[in-house]
């Protein structure tokens, strides 16, 4: 094998594994996680050097419009600088989310002169706001570069933390970023208002069928998929260095068929990385609480406890973030890309979405005879009804030319939003469609023919892996998410469109009641009519089956393939009605929204494009010349020889053939990307449907090649290296 690629191997398989201390108590006993959880992060309900009247507002402001007096907020910035100087922290940084999709910071010093003196400092301004260049983030053109003033307001909902690294530690304080005019350029804004947007339409539901609270919430447990990779695979990977994915490769013999790599044995290295990640996580107030093995050799899954959406979506970015970091100490890559190695699982995110009150209960709780449950029956069929009108929003809140690999392309369906409700919701809804009553199952426990296990009793869902959005138990799954995304988008639009039904539903109940029918009545109403307007969203079979897209199709349901068919939905005027008259997105935000997010697909692809091109010139093609040199000589000496064989001739034909194909392939590629189209859209749609094929056929070429080759012609990591050499 090369030389570069033998010491890849070699580094990858011996590499210690890296060695952390957990804190522990002054007897040099283990602390549990309860006794450090959070210890990292400042809320201000729980601070002792905030006085009660001044914890009081600032809960008040957080839940309101209310705007925090400069007095009180004087007090937060005075105690947070002690907590986090006290820790070791010598910055601080409004940390916020723009159209980027990543996170961004800018850190600021403590320090100060005060009266010629030095003194630590963070003054109350400092604290509520910041002022960074708002041109130099993406904004879709709605912002030249003269105009370059933008806001950062710190979020009162989300608790503040400290980062720590070798040398030191620095608070981050979450907050929206926001244009010199107002206008959201960022992924928190809308999700804030959507939550607003969600708590009004949920307690005029409550309200009506007389149920008392004081506030309703969204809340959200998102889950992160990954691959990790050796770092030295990682650094001899032009294209994974560049685009996050593989734009080539031969499967390795065995991938996943076996499914022996799912729930199975964690290795020591990678066990000592989730280890790692769960304390920084637990640190960092981020509730970490599952971890195992995925579906492909080498992808791996962590999830967290429910928290409300807005710091759901925090905490996610914190994951992310921190799975990247920690990976590094443990010399590997983190791969967070939704699909960096083809013919295998990719990644995805599930957003675990619910509907809770201040008083404890979560609407989508069915309770013990769900059929009976009017409330909850009402709520699931406003949540049905709010996907059945804008799945295509969904669609488009999670598009992006990564997870493109994953819905509609390599892995079929989910492009197309449906739901799935299980058995026994569906058989509830159907008789409730039908005009009949349901009768449940007499007994609900499972039968193993043992009597040496637990008796289990069998829940009202199955669970269906290949749903984008069903239903869990006592939550909603919306599975379609990609596993880079930022989970803010996606949130904002599911709150809008159950917010706009849950208001209708209201509405009704309201009208019901006062004509003189019960709540009961009332519920039943509200329920029939969306089963009734929705029943074709419904669907409890396999996503991926081509059958499925026939059925699809047959019931009316769209099914947007790729990002360029799905972002146009963001600027549809009747598509984003829901989202501009629940204030949630101006149409000037979700337009600029389509722009950054047009933008980005095509400028992802062309990277793409730019780097296999290039890898093929340099990579590739040099590792054939080397192989049919070779093959050359051996054929030239056994001529000389007199002791001629077919097989070396057969094996240069055969390589000779690919390659020349492949060249031609390769050049088709770089004169389609010279004639690409000026306007974006356009662009997108030639790149989705012209450049993306003739890109994977450059791959098939490169893949045949790569299995010609010998191994030790061939420079570049493989599959077989990447996923199984740890």
């Amino acid at each position: 094998m090369s030389k570069s690629l033998n010491n890849s191997r070699f580094s990858a398989t011996h590499r210690p594994e890296r060695s952390i201390s957990f804190p522990e108590d002054v007897n040099g006993r283990p602390l549990k996680v309860s006794q450090f959880y959070g210890e990292n992060t400042f809320d201000f309900l729980t601070a002792n050097e905030i006085p009660a009247n001044v914890k009081k507002e600032l809960k008040e402001v957080s839940t309101s419009k209310k705007s925090l007096s400069k007095e009180h907020a004087e007090i937060v910035a005075n105690a947070v600088v002690e907590w986090a100087t006290s820790r070791g922290a010598t910055h601080f940084c409004h940390w916020f989310q723009p159209l980027t999709g990543a996170t961004a910071e800018k850190h600021d010093a403590f320090f100060s002169i005060k009266d010629g003196q030095p003194i630590e400092h963070l003054s109350a301004s400092q604290l509520m706001q910041g002022e960074p260049d708002a041109s130099s983030f993406p904004n879709g053109g709605s912002r030249s570069t003269f105009e370059a003033r933008g806001y950062t307001s710190w979020d009162l909902t989300s608790p503040m933390f400290l980062v720590e690294n070798t040398n030191g530690k620095t608070l981050f304080i979450p907050t929206a970023f926001v244009s010199y005019t107002g206008q959201a350029l960022d992924i928190k804004t809308p999700l804030l208002r959507s939550e607003v947007a969600i708590n009004e339409a949920a307690l005029r539901f409550l309200k009506a069928i007389d149920i008392k609270a004081s506030y309703v919430q969204s809340s959200c447990g998102a889950e992160q998929e990954y691959f990790l990779i050796d770092k030295a695979f990682y650094n001899s990977r032009p294209d994974l260095v560049m685009t996050g994915r593989t734009l080539f490769g031969s499967l390795s013999a065995k991938n996943q068929q076996l499914d022996d790599h799912y729930f199975g044995d964690i290795s020591d290295r990678v066990l000592s990385f989730m280890q790692e990640l769960d304390l920084e996580l637990y640190k960092l107030g981020v509730p970490a609480k599952t971890r195992h093995n995925e579906v492909a050799p080498g992808q791996y899954e962590m999830a967290p406890i429910f928290a409300n959406s807005n710091v759901s979506a925090d905490n996610n970015q914190l994951v992310m973030g921190t799975i990247k970091r920690i990976a590094a100490k443990h010399s590997f890559v983190a791969l967070l890309h939704e699909k960096p190695f083809a013919g295998i699982n990719g990644s995805g995110k599930h957003l675990n979405w619910s509907l809770g009150t201040d008083t404890g209960l979560n609407l989508l709780e069915p309770g013990d005879e769900p059929h009976s449950n009017k409330r909850f029956l009402a709520v699931v069929a406003s949540v049905q009804e709010a996907i059945f009108r804008h799945g295509g929003m969904i669609r488009a809140a999670i598009a992006s030319a990564s997870n493109d690999h994953r819905l509609g392309a390599n892995e079929a369906p989910p492009s197309i939003i449906s739901v799935y409700l299980g058995d026994t919701l569906e058989k509830i809804f159907k008789s409730i469609k039908d005009g009949k009553s349901f009768s449940p199952d007499a007994d609900n426990s499972m039968d193993m023919g043992t009597q040496q296990l637990v008796q289990l009793s069998k829940d009202n869902t199955d669970r269906n892996r290949t749903s984008p959005f069903a239903f869990t138990g006592n939550k909603f799954e919306l599975r379609a998410c990609g596993s880079t995304a930022a989970i803010g988008l996606p949130l904002s639009v599911l709150n809008g469109a159950v917010a706009e039904v849950l208001n209708e539903s209201a509405e009704i109940i309201e009208k019901e009641i006062s004509g003189g029918k019960s709540i009961e009545a009332a519920l039943n109403t509200v329920t029939k009519k969306w089963v009734d307007n929705s029943y074709n969203i419904i669907f409890n079979g396999d996503g991926y089956s081509n059958e499925w897209l026939v059925e699809a199709e047959k019931r009316g349901l769209p099914n947007y393939r790729t990002t360029a068919d799905a972002l146009p939905l963001l600027v549809d005027s009747k598509e984003n009605a829901f989202l501009t008259k629940t204030g949630i997105f101006t149409p000037a935000e979700l337009e600029t929204r389509y722009n950054v997010l047009i933008e980005r697909y095509n400028t992802l692809r062309e990277i793409e494009f730019e780097t296999l091109i290039t890898m093929v010139h340099q990579n590739v093609l040099p590792s054939v010349v080397d192989y049919k040199y070779k093959l050359i000589e051996v054929i030239r000496s056994q001529k000389e020889t007199g002791f001629e064989s077919s097989v070396e001739k057969e094996l240069y034909k055969r390589l000779n053939f690919a390659t020349e194909t492949l060249y031609a392939r390769v050049d088709n590629l770089k004169n389609s990307l010279k004639g690409l189209p000026e306007d974006d859209q356009k662009k997108a749609k030639t790149i989705a449907e012209t450049l993306l094929p003739l890109s994977e056929e450059v791959a098939k070429y490169c893949n045949e090649v790569e299995e010609m080759v010998p191994d030790n012609q061939w420079t570049l990591p493989k599959y077989f290296d990447m996923l199984f050499l740890r």
